[in-house]
């Protein structure tokens, strides 16, 4: 295999653009840029566009919200990134600093960093539930991931993934639909504190830090994820 086209693994990816302004999140990279207008949104994705080059291409994302443009990388056809990817993010900070503007995922901060949502659903019966869930969604498979168990993935990026937690009995008495938040390794602790400070309790942190598992004060549970812990 082309070197370039190899997958990171996590903590080579994580290392390679933290410096950049970028954080590493579900086999993609993520950053925000503010902007005052939709003129500086477009402004500042045209400047990505084009110092990202042909990476552009099947690795590029911009989504244009108010105040924050926010930007991804990933290569669409490996559902990983690569070091193409990490050639693209450093072009692309370089970029937006001789432009006066950076690349910020906001770690600790306002606005919140960048993060991703994933929802997790127990099943008894995984390929018997994954089709409702794929059709009722309108979602797809993951590229090289369309197994009767694999996890579904919005062909928009606009929704949360959804992935399907094997069960081994029935829990009527327990959620089995719960959410999955991706953060910023370095995030992480400064999430789980402000989550307890507001009336969350700590359910179980023995795979921390690949992920805790936290409750609401009446039992509806939140996992907090990182790359971390996990290779």
């Amino acid at each position: 295999m082309d070197d370039t086209a190899r997958p990171l693994r996590r903590p080579e990816a994580s290392v390679a653009v933290e410096h950049l302004g970028w954080r590493y999140l579900l086999a993609r990279f993520h950053t925000g840029v503010a902007v005052e207008s939709p003129a500086e949104a477009v402004e500042v994705t045209a400047t990505a566009v084009r110092a990202a080059g042909p990476a552009a291409e099947g690795h590029l994302q911009a989504d244009l919200r108010p105040g924050r443009v926010l930007l991804s990388l990933q290569d669409a056809a490996l559902a990983n990134v690569t070091s193409v990817d990490v050639d693209a993010a450093a072009r692309i900070t370089t970029a937006l600093r001789a432009a006066g503007r950076e690349a910020d995922p906001a770690v600790g901060g306002r606005p919140r960093s960048e993060q991703s949502l994933e929802i997790a659903i127990d099943a008894l019966d995984i390929p018997a539930v994954r089709p409702f869930w794929k059709a009722v969604l309108a979602y797809d498979d993951e590229p090289g991931l369309d197994g009767p168990t694999d996890a579904l993935v919005d062909p928009l990026g606009q929704g949360p993934a959804v992935w399907f937690q094997q069960m081994d009995a029935p829990r009527p008495q327990r959620n089995r639909i719960h959410i999955d938040l991706s953060v910023p390794h370095d995030e992480a602790r400064r999430r789980l504190a402000a989550a307890l400070d507001a009336g969350g309790r700590l359910v179980n942190d023995g795979r921390a830090p690949a992920f805790w598992v936290l409750a609401d004060a009446e039992g509806n549970e939140i996992c907090i994820c990182t790359w971390q812990g996990r290779d």
